[in-house]
């Protein structure tokens, strides 16, 4: 029996719609995803894919389907309107990504990332960011980011690689307690062999990061996204070019970076120094 079609969704972005006229110009053509593949040189999975808004669309797709469909244009100018499109799905779009990346490079300005959190840690900074939050609501954000922890814990672990800025181990989270805890888990992470974590003093100065935090995602096909966070708000970026350039700013931060070894001493002279 074959498989059912999964239902499109056009309405909800441009990049559903370009999935969905994906499908109905390939289907009125009386072409397969495979035959389809074979046009454009790609394969079948990554189409069908694309056709269900999975997937980032290629740069070179669009000019290679209106070619093969006769579209004059169609999908050159869907895509220049989906490239620039924040996604509606970002955030669960950004959780389904990071499940599949291979390496996980993040920047953190403020806070410990939330992929190095102990409970604890997390739970001081749910309650503080909603002072009206139930004990209840706190302790299943607790629970959604401890669960994303576990992908770390996989055969095989994306390889992971964090640049904290010095105020994220500086600015004290809850009781002493909790905040030397934090610093703990974050030592014994500063270099296995799948995570390395290195820290930005102060004294580097200003950087093209500032003011946010920073994901780059290199997921199972090879490509890399980006998610920006500020304080509300997120923006997941998949365009080449975009991407590209947050790349290049977070090679500078490591370059300026302390080394792991540096690192660890730090977080241990910062541990040293918490009040009882």
């Amino acid at each position: 029996m074959a498989a059912r079609k999964r239902e499109l969704t056009p309405e909800r972005s441009v990049r559903h719609l370009f999935g969905a006229e994906l499908r109905r110009h390939r289907e009125a053509a009386g072409m397969s995803l495979d035959q389809l593949a074979e046009v454009v040189n790609s394969s079948r999975s990554h189409l069908g894919r694309i056709e269900l808004a999975e997937y980032m669309i290629p740069p070179e797709l669009p000019a290679q389907l209106d070619a093969a469909f006769g579209t004059d244009g169609i999908f050159v100018k869907l895509y220049a309107l989906a490239r620039r499109e924040v996604h509606p799905d970002k955030y669960r779009r950004r959780m389904e990504l990071e499940t599949r990346a291979q390496a996980i490079a993040c920047y953190a300005g403020q806070l410990v990332p939330g992929l190095l959190q102990t409970e604890d840690y997390a739970r001081e900074l749910f309650r503080v960011s909603n002072p009206e939050a139930t004990a209840e609501e706190i302790e299943e954000k607790v629970a959604a980011r401890m669960s994303r922890q576990a992908l770390l814990r996989a055969n095989p672990a994306p390889h992971l690689s964090v640049v904290l800025d010095e105020a994220s181990v500086r600015r004290p989270i809850g009781e002493p307690v909790v905040m030397r805890a934090q610093l703990a888990r974050l030592a014994e992470l500063v270099d296995t062999p799948t995570s390395v974590i290195q820290l930005l003093p102060f004294e580097h100065g200003g950087h093209a990061l500032m003011g946010g935090t920073l994901n780059l995602l290199t997921l199972d096909d090879g490509t890399t996204v980006a998610y920006e966070e500020s304080i509300a708000t997120g923006e997941l970026l998949e365009d080449r070019e975009r991407v590209v350039r947050r790349m290049r700013s977070y090679d500078l931060l490591r370059a300026y970076a302390l080394s792991p070894t540096q690192t660890a001493a730090f977080i241990r002279s910062v541990m040293e120094a918490l009040t009882p």
